[in-house]
């Protein structure tokens, strides 16, 4: 399937289980929000989880944000179920939790293509484990190839944190490796990445760091576990005015029919090559996505 570009600034965790929170994820500003059926719900109430979450995309067959279903690892009890009543709700994506290896996407894909599931309908991946950040550039190569349907990589880093024992503490020093080594497997397979949580959503101070350090590594955007934390998110990820009116003066630089055939140019005194046009180009491509989103939602 082909991975159509959209804002994925802030990403918003909804447990599936809170009927309160299911509610009131119709009415919030995140680019995307991803309804949870794996770590956010007891093993007693999964089943409930799921039936809520039918009855929730049946009030609201339509949205204006990308809404993706994360389920339970398909080996484990409840992954079966979780994927058929995923794809019943018809989000825009099902999200999977651990992938660690390239046949974890392949049986993912080939259970939704022997139950028809629409061609739009694609896969994310957690990488969240030593074996999946090993892996991560065989698993995004394989989601270049349209039948593995995959789309995009989030970050988990309490799972990373957990089985690795580093510490996430301050400026995530000793994961940041970790983190670029994701971001470039997501770029040499053509996909978007999100970074993980931030767990304090007391400390506004500290998520804003977190985000803009994660913007500058390479993120599309950020994963969030509160309502609160989508404003910065979504500032955080977004091109400021200044790059918009550099970006701007590129692209008319370029324009000019005197610079047709230039392959470098002087502005304000610095030299600009065919290669800033192009990053000139996708940062307007951005600014005006964001600036009109809901040109990029496939209304189901």
């Amino acid at each position: 399937m082909k991975n159509i570009p959209r804002s994925r600034r802030s990403v918003l965790y909804v447990p599936a289980s809170n009927p309160r929170a299911l509610q009131k994820s119709a009415t919030l500003a995140a680019d995307a929000i991803i309804y949870d059926l794996e770590d956010s719900v007891a093993p007693e109430v999964k089943a409930e989880a799921r039936e809520a979450l039918r009855a929730h995309f049946r009030a609201h067959p339509a949205a204006g944000c990308e809404r993706i279903i994360r389920i339970n690892p398909l080996v484990s009890q409840w992954g079966g179920e979780d994927i058929l009543a995923a794809r019943a709700c018809n989000p825009d994506a099902i999200l999977l939790p651990k992938v660690e290896h390239p046949r974890d996407l392949i049986e993912a894909a080939t259970a939704l293509d022997e139950a028809d599931a629409a061609d739009t309908l694609g896969l994310w991946a957690m990488i969240e484990t030593p074996r999946g950040i090993l892996n991560a550039d065989e698993v995004a190569r394989l989601g270049s190839h349209s039948s593995a349907r995959l789309g995009c990589f989030v970050v988990g880093p309490n799972d990373i944190a957990r089985e690795t024992g580093v510490h996430l503490a301050g400026d995530r020093k000793f994961l940041v490796p970790w983190l670029m080594q994701i971001v470039l497997a997501a770029r040499a397979g053509g996909l978007d990445v999100l970074d993980g949580v931030f767990n304090d959503f007391a400390d506004p101070a500290g998520f804003g760091r977190e985000c803009r350090q994660g913007a500058a590594m390479g993120f599309d955007g950020k994963t969030l576990i509160h309502p609160s934390q989508i404003d910065e998110a979504n500032r955080s990820f977004s091109p400021d005015e200044t790059e918009v009116a550099e970006a701007r003066a590129i692209v008319e630089l370029f324009m000019r029919p005197e610079n047709a055939d230039k392959g470098v140019l002087s502005l304000n005194g610095r030299m600009v090559e065919r290669l800033h046009l192009a990053m000139a180009e996708k940062c307007l491509t951005k600014a005006n996505r964001i600036a009109t989103p809901h040109k990029d939602i496939e209304r189901k």
